[in-house]
């Protein structure tokens, strides 16, 4: 029962709107967001994890002119706090460095804690607040960001990310 990570395709979207219905009721992604974000693939870049042949979390990616953004990333309540989400940023992550790109970003909602805690793992650090981002809840969004990625000392915290040691935090 290994969680397998692969690139993110058209036939992933169905179940990735079952998930993603199951946990953001009110601020769900639509198909149609996934059907373009995927089109987008030379900017963007989507991860599925999958379970046997049960879809159990979701991250994208966009990158250009330097910088990345996650634009998604979503975890089956059944695997959090075992390290899914943690391999998906850690995937996304990797694959800016690799299109070249010197800092990312995120928005996370501020009342998800757990999620802030994984971000600053991985050296996100807050700089803003958009309040009312979330729509149609009207839940704020905290902007984080991360410089530097490229650097040899983020790849050596990319590599630490996936010990058991760090899994276990």
């Amino acid at each position: 029962m290994t969680i397998v990570v692969r690139r993110m395709r058209w036939w992933d979207i169905d179940a990735a709107m079952e998930l993603e219905r199951q946990l953001f009721t009110e601020d769900a992604w639509s198909a149609e967001l996934f059907w373009s974000e995927l089109a987008q693939h030379k900017v963007t870049h989507y991860v599925v994890a999958t379970r046997e042949a049960t879809l159990v979390g979701y991250a994208g990616l966009a990158a250009y002119d330097g910088e990345a953004y996650i634009q998604t990333m979503a975890v089956a309540e059944t695997e959090q706090r075992q390290g899914l989400g943690r391999r998906l940023l850690r995937e996304l992550l990797v694959e800016a460095r690799q299109r070249g790109a010197e800092r990312a970003g995120l928005e996370v909602r501020a009342d998800n804690s757990p999620a802030q805690a994984l971000y600053r793992q991985f050296g996100f650090a807050p700089v803003g607040l958009r309040r009312g981002y979330y729509q149609p809840s009207g839940a704020d969004a905290i902007v984080m960001i991360v410089e530097d990625i490229i650097s040899s000392a983020f790849a050596d915290l990319l590599a630490v990310s996936m010990s058991p040691r760090a899994a276990a935090r």
